[in-house]
């Protein structure tokens, strides 16, 4: 899938719409280890980017959006519209990130 074709916005500009598909979602649970927790705890005493949570958030959310774009593949969409983010915390040091959006046919 194009990824210009895979957008926040309700359409595609310049396309129409043939098809709905339904909901498509890529789901990831993810925990820090215990040397990125600790590494990550020594850049906050500095202040700034702590650039260990956000490697590892942008990871965490790349893996959940390619499990999106797959979903919407194996349904046969060659775009996908309104995706969003959610991430919720399942349990200390571990944080669930999804990402979902619709699953359409353009032309």
């Amino acid at each position: 899938m194009d990824n210009k074709n895979i957008t926040t916005a309700l359409e595609i500009p310049g396309h129409k719409i043939v098809k709905n598909l339904g909901l498509v979602k890529g789901i990831t649970v993810r925990s820090r280890s215990v040397f990125g927790t600790l590494g990550g705890s020594l850049q906050t005493l500095f202040g700034g980017n702590i650039s260990l949570f956000t490697e590892l958030c942008e990871k965490t959310r790349q893996e959940a959006y390619d499990l999106m774009v797959e979903h919407a593949n194996k349904m046969g969409a060659n775009a996908i519209i309104s995706v969003r983010y959610d991430a919720n915390d399942v349990m200390a040091g571990v944080t669930e990130v999804l990402c979902y959006g619709t699953a359409v046919v353009i032309e």
